[in-house]
């Protein structure tokens, strides 16, 4: 899971170095941490590594690699927090669009781009980033209730007599407290009926009988 520090970090693949230098510039002043490569192959290795950007723009056309092709590289990965891939390009008829998106591209900025249009859809690429990552957020916490429920699956050592547990360092406690323990379960206590009828009826009677004899 990506930390928070690393969420506006971002990846500019071109290898026009005039138009990289540009982009850098401007990404840096809006904020983000930019890491900048020339080549498809340099930019491959930082989307499949562990310290990879939450965003990437990447040229459609440069040497190694293309952009197309690392969209579909990376679209083959099975990730809980894929990289947001927008696709910059010269290309703007709908059949290149249509192409781009299926190979698994979330966006395209069209050269020349707008700033202004920049700005907007990497801020579209933002939210769809931190929504990803408060659902791995809200995957973990589910997957580590499920463990702890699990944990109480299973053949549980109990006395006959006091309904005591013994617990896997060999204590013996409470069925509440084990469960309590175990789980998100919090007990409040109570009388059934029958142990009503059977249990404290006939010490509330004793009391009452206690009370009348005494002078």
């Amino acid at each position: 899971m990506k930390a928070e520090n690393e969420l506006k970090k971002v990846l500019v693949a071109d290898d026009d170095p005039v138009s990289q230098r540009l982009l850098v510039s401007t990404l840096e002043k809006w904020g983000y941490e930019v890491i900048a490569v020339s080549n498809g192959i340099d930019a491959w290795h930082w989307l499949e590594g562990d310290h990879r950007p939450s965003i990437a723009i990447l040229d459609w056309m440069m040497p190694g690699m293309t952009g197309l092709e690392i969209c579909q590289r990376a679209r083959q990965r099975v990730e809980t927090a894929p990289v947001y891939l927008i696709l910059l390009t010269a290309r703007g008829d709908r059949a290149d669009l249509v192409r781009g998106l299926e190979a698994g591209a979330n966006d395209f900025v069209i050269k020349p781009y707008d700033r202004d249009e920049l700005r907007a859809r990497l801020q579209v690429g933002m939210r769809v980033v931190e929504l990803q990552a408060s659902l791995a957020r809200r995957v973990q916490e589910l997957e580590s209730a499920l463990t702890r429920v699990k944990q109480l699956q299973g053949l549980l050592p109990i006395c006959s007599y006091c309904k005591k547990i013994r617990d896997d360092q060999n204590y013996w406690q409470r069925v509440e407290n084990y469960i309590s323990e175990h789980s998100e379960v919090t007990f409040s206590h109570g009388i059934c009926p029958d142990c009503y009828k059977k249990l404290a009826r006939p010490e509330l009677e004793k009391s009452r009988l206690d009370l009348e004899k005494t002078p």
